[in-house]
């Protein structure tokens, strides 16, 4: 029975894997201090499995599984972080928030 009871515990753990898509994000971001702020938090944001931020062309590539959240939801997370996300503005508040550093507006 207690064979039988983990080869159904494993049959359904490989049966439940994420289904990861990515997204590259255009941001805000200006610098060093942004990159550890949006890395750091959407690496609590539940689907959300890496980040990583390119302050130079201000791109944030994001891998997620599509389960559990999508790119929408994404561009609004950061946005609650104080970043424009695309189109998503920055929520005022959060912005408020932010640094100085990181509310000086990058070239375009």
């Amino acid at each position: 029975m207690k064979k039988l009871l983990i080869l159904l515990a494993f049959i359904i753990s490989t049966n439940v894997k994420a289904q990861t898509d990515s997204i590259s994000i255009k941001t805000s971001a200006v610098c060093e201090t942004c990159k550890e702020t949006i890395e750091r938090d959407l690496s609590f944001v539940k689907g959300i499995i890496s980040s990583s931020l390119d302050l130079k062309t201000h791109q944030l590539s994001v891998v997620y599984d599509s389960k559990k959240i999508d790119a929408d939801k994404i561009r609004n997370e950061v946005a609650k972080i104080g970043y424009n996300a695309d189109s998503v503005k920055a929520d005022p508040q959060a912005f408020k928030r932010l640094p100085e550093c990181c509310k000086k507006p990058h070239n375009e």
